[in-house]
């Protein structure tokens, strides 16, 4: 393109800066042309599933979609498996590691995934797994969908066993999931197990408050992982932390309805890993069934959790805002469950139940070096209460420093 640009004395003064937009003009164009504008890497490979057989609609693609799976693994440059706008129907999938190209091998879900809605095709406790993996990304703006509303009336299993999580990291190492939308699980949402370094943010997570099971973010035996700036309401646990975890960071997320934010259940299984290290901050919990909680198996095998901050954490009525349970499942044998320097620091809001803070600590095995710092829970149930709001507190060695409502245990 020629372009002749004449200049007259009176606008000499402007040349310079015509010429400066002129110029920027067409080095954004070029590379507009180019696909550089955005974010896209020049030396990435896009690995696109309709390219390997993949179709909207009502077909099955799990086949598909692993096929493009292990291309993008196999290449050893730098891989973007793409699943595009639309909606894909598929059954259990398993992108499987290792792979050959530079970490992160990246996963951008820009439509719908649907389930198969048919349980027994399901060999294993997930629908989407990603397996033996060091350095992942799943992201993009679209929606994985169980369709669990079509099984949830079957699942007669404890803690969503019978049924498979949506999304399951197991054995993955550095690894990302974010602006995922997750939906209708027939288990739990997305699960993490056996896996190291994994961050979850910008999720979206939801299901009926009458969905069994659906815990939204289930970690277990994994270490450092941040959930952070997600929205998740469902039919249990938002976020359920079990044995085996350590420095697990929670920020920034809001929760409701479901359980609340709970660590445990714990002292389920057999010489069970201890766990260490977790803190929940700057949460809000709407309308759940529990605020944050520990709770332990009677009878339970000894192991122990230490080391737990909850802090500046927002209740709106709450059922059961802070509580310890050490009898969870067996309510005459104590657990033998050791919990150790729990603190609740700057909890407010407002309570469904007399009881604001509930801790019943095993006799076998006491809590110790609990402290509640500034506390303020207001009961804002239906059932009368003479006295307010209260406490109970049973075999626990407990701090107190600040603002109490409710009234410390005496």
């Amino acid at each position: 393109m020629a372009m002749a640009i004449l200049f007259t004395g009176k606008s000499s003064a402007n040349a310079s800066l015509i010429l400066c937009i002129i110029a920027v003009s067409f080095v954004s164009m070029a590379l507009g042309r180019h696909g550089l504008a955005g974010r896209k890497d020049p030396d990435e490979k896009v690995f696109n599933v309709l390219r390997y057989g993949a179709h909207p609609g009502s077909e099955d693609n799990a086949l598909s979609f692993i096929r493009a799976w292990k291309a993008a693994c196999n290449y050893r440059g730098k891989a973007r498996l793409l699943v595009p706008k639309g909606t894909f129907l598929t059954g259990a999938t398993i992108f499987q590691g290792p792979c050959l190209g530079p970490a992160p091998i990246k996963v951008q879900i820009a439509g719908t995934l649907r389930a198969v809605p048919d349980p027994s095709m399901y060999e294993e406790d997930f629908w989407i797994s990603f397996e033996n993996i060091n350095g992942l990304l799943v992201t993009g703006t679209g929606t994985v969908d169980g369709q669990g509303n079509a099984v949830w009336k079957y699942n007669v299993g404890d803690g969503g066993a019978r049924f498979p999580s949506s999304i399951k990291f197991n054995h993955v190492v550095n690894g990302i999931i974010r602006q995922i939308t997750s939906v209708n699980p027939m288990g739990f949402h997305i699960s993490i197990v056996l896996s190291q370094n994994i961050r979850a943010k910008n999720l979206r997570i939801f299901a009926p408050a009458d969905s069994p099971n659906t815990d939204g973010i289930h970690i277990s035996q994994t270490n450092q992982v941040s959930v952070s700036n997600s929205v998740i309401g469902t039919g249990d646990d938002c976020i359920g932390i079990i044995r085996g975890c350590s420095d697990v960071r929670i920020r920034n997320v809001t929760c409701g309805p479901g359980h609340g934010i709970s660590i445990g259940s714990l002292g389920k299984y057999q010489d069970e890993e201890d766990v260490r290290g977790i803190t929940v901050k700057n949460c809000t919990l709407n309308n759940t069934d529990n605020g944050i909680r520990i709770k332990t198996f009677g009878g339970s095998p000894p192991s122990q959790a230490s080391g737990i901050l909850f802090q500046d954490i927002v209740m709106n009525r709450v059922k059961n805002p802070i509580i310890i349970d050490q009898f969870y499942g067996n309510k005459e044998s104590p657990s033998r469950v050791k919990l150790r320097d729990v603190r609740y620091h700057n909890i407010r809001g407002t309570s469904t139940s007399v009881v604001g803070v509930n801790i019943k600590c095993s006799h076998t095995v006491p809590c110790e070096r609990v402290s509640l710092s500034n506390i303020s829970l207001n009961y804002v149930g239906e059932k009368k209460s003479n006295h307010g709001i209260s406490s109970v507190c049973t075999n626990a060695k407990l701090n107190y420093a600040g603002f109490q409502l409710p009234s410390p245990c005496r």
